[in-house]
């Protein structure tokens, strides 16, 4: 186990532009939010303070882009962060899946828990390099950075390569029960004394998945009414996909807009908008695993602009359900 650096991504961030702007970011940062409906915060929520707001959607005062346009050095930390200039996903390496499929059960049986132990909550969210909890309780989160499983707690952090399942759960203070499961189209227990099959350059493309849906499910988040964006990004433990909900339920025309890392029907990540409801008389809506429709990874691979291709995909499919 290794002592390590407390992060606060929003500090981290105004440190890094000295000071200058009261900065949004797309990771959780303390302090833990203890009422709502959420107990988490909204990572791109406007503010109400003195300084101008520069933020990764066009909610704040200026972006993150504009600043990187100013301050060429900056382009590699944002990008890091998914904030701004960003870089291109990649082709998924050989151990992909097996690393998908082994933190997918970090993530159920060991980080969620820990979460919900606190405060009733299951979902998770994209953080630097991996993901995690928001913070909860005592300032604390539990989260995956590439290989390695921190836990934090106020100003003190330590890290630990992982290994098994029962050690990851040992280190975050977590007993492990295969019964969460019951209910949920959950991942498989397994041996928890099992070694984890997780590579370095899987878990961070899974990473960079994660950041790039985040990125893409807020500026969608952004382009909406705020009485109707009643929702925020989460990485769903069961399932392990980021996602939110939009629409008029009443309507028939809400939806679940989100992005899969692979599942039993489809290895390869991919981008989602699945219906609540019967689907537009659309050619988007096609799927056949689910009721919606699917932007698969390999034609994000090939577009040009990664993030417009996501971008058009989900809003294409949003006016469809508002105008069928």
């Amino acid at each position: 186990m290794t002592v390590q650096p407390a992060r606060s991504a929003r500090r981290e961030a105004r440190d890094r532009i000295g000071g200058r702007y009261d900065p949004r970011v797309l990771e959780p940062s303390p302090p833990a939010v203890d009422d709502g409906v959420w107990f988490a915060d909204d990572p791109t929520a406007r503010g109400d303070g003195a300084d101008p707001v520069v933020s990764p959607v066009p909610t704040g005062d200026l972006l993150w882009e504009d600043l990187c346009r100013s301050d060429p050095g900056l382009a590699g930390w944002c990008a890091d962060r998914w904030l701004g200039r960003h870089r291109r996903l990649q082709p998924l390496p050989e151990g992909f899946a097996a690393t998908r499929e082994a933190l997918h059960r970090v993530a159920f049986y060991v980080l969620s828990p820990a979460r919900r132990n606190a405060n009733g909550k299951i979902g998770l969210r994209y953080t630097y390099r991996g993901f995690g909890t928001p913070f909860f309780g005592t300032d604390r989160q539990v989260r995956v950075e590439s290989i390695r499983l921190v836990v934090q707690t106020g100003d003190a952090a330590t890290s630990a390569r992982l290994t098994t399942l029962q050690e990851a759960a040992t280190a975050a203070d977590v007993a492990l029960d295969p019964s969460l499961a019951e209910g949920f189209d959950a991942p498989p227990f397994g041996d928890p004394d099992a070694p984890l099959d997780v590579d370095e350059a899987s878990a961070t493309v899974l990473a960079d998945w994660y950041g790039f849906v985040t990125y893409v499910l807020e500026q969608l988040r952004a382009a909406t009414p705020q009485e109707a964006a009643d929702t925020r990004v989460q990485i769903w433990p069961e399932h392990f996909d980021a996602a939110i909900e939009l629409g008029d339920a009443d309507a028939g025309r809400r939806a679940s807009f989100g992005g899969s890392p692979g599942d039993e029907h489809h290895p390869e990540p991919y981008l989602y908008v699945a219906t609540w409801n019967e689907p537009p008389d659309h050619a988007l809506f096609t799927e056949t695993h689910f009721t919606g429709a699917r932007l698969a990874y390999q034609d994000l691979l090939a577009a040009d602009d990664q993030v417009a291709a996501a971008v058009e995909f989900f809003e294409t499919a949003r006016r469809e359900l508002e105008n069928p």
